[in-house]
């Protein structure tokens, strides 16, 4: 696969190996089928960075099935991480111990949904503000 953006050209193959016993008698991976490989060349002018990925998979696709599937998927996980840290300034979260990174977490994406589906126009930030400065709005959130 080979994409053009940004002013680079990216180059990847993918490669899916569907004979995964000795990993699921090794490991506790329920619904394991697959292992994807995802090698990448990124050719930047005149230098180039190669990288190669692997993933845990539950399908059991070819890769050309896969291969469109992988950055799609990640591109959802980035803007989700993006609005998180944007609207709700997750990099600077300080809950590091036992399950409160992972709870807290979650309440934040309830929230996120929650305010994403509050109508108007406004940012997304500015109603997270809002819902701080107003019980009736959160009221009218969580009632939706």
């Amino acid at each position: 696969m080979v994409d053009v953006d940004h002013g680079r050209i990216e180059t990847s193959t993918t490669t899916v190996i569907h004979v995964v016993d000795l990993l699921r008698q090794r490991h506790d991976w329920p619904g394991l089928n697959a292992v994807v490989m995802v090698e990448s060349q990124r050719d930047r002018g005149d230098k180039i960075e190669r990288e190669t990925r692997f993933y845990l998979n539950s399908l059991a696709l070819m890769a050309s099935m896969l291969a469109p599937v992988i950055p799609a998927h990640w591109a959802i996980e980035n803007s989700l991480h993006w609005v998180l840290n944007l609207v709700f300034r997750d990099d600077e979260c300080r809950l590091r111990t036992d399950h409160a990174p992972a709870s807290f977490y979650t309440i934040k994406h309830m929230a996120q949904n929650l305010i994403r589906r509050a109508p108007g126009n406004t940012s997304l930030r500015l109603k997270r503000k809002t819902a701080g400065w107003d019980d009736d709005f959160v009221a009218s959130l969580i009632s939706q």
